[in-house]
C-alpha cells in the first residue's frame, strides 16, 4: 500500500499537524515505506507461539520480607561527624 499527497494531507489533518506542501511527497515516501514494512511482519505467521512479556527469561532474584533492626549499627555510625550513643548527633536548627 502506497498513500499519495492527498492521503498524507487528510492524515496530516486529521492528526492536527501542520505539513508544508513541500514536504508531502517525502512524507508520502517514508509513511508507505513503514506501513511496507507493516505488511512484512503481517506475513509472519505466529500461531502456536506463545505471547511473551520479555525477549529474555529473567528471575527477579528477591530477599525475604523480614523487618530487621539493620543489624550493623556501628558500622552504619562509623561515618558519623558527630554521635551520641547510637545515635547521629546534628546541630541545633530551631532556637
Amino acid at each position: 500500500m502506497s498513500l499519495d499527497r492527498a492521503a498524507v494531507r487528510n492524515i496530516a489533518t486529521l492528526a492536527r499537524l501542520r505539513v508544508a506542501e513541500d514536504e508531502l511527497d517525502h512524507l508520502a515516501g517514508e509513511l508507505s515505506h513503514i506501513i511496507g514494512w507493516v505488511e512484512q511482519l503481517a506475513e509472519v505467521d505466529t500461531d502456536g507461539v506463545p505471547p511473551m512479556t520479555s525477549v529474555a527469561a529473567m528471575t527477579v532474584l528477591q530477599r525475604r520480607d523480614v523487618v530487621t533492626d539493620g543489624g550493623d549499627a556501628e558500622s552504619v555510625l562509623a561515618n558519623a561527624p558527630d554521635r551520641v550513643d547510637a545515635f547521629y548527633a546534628v546541630p541545633k536548627v530551631v532556637e
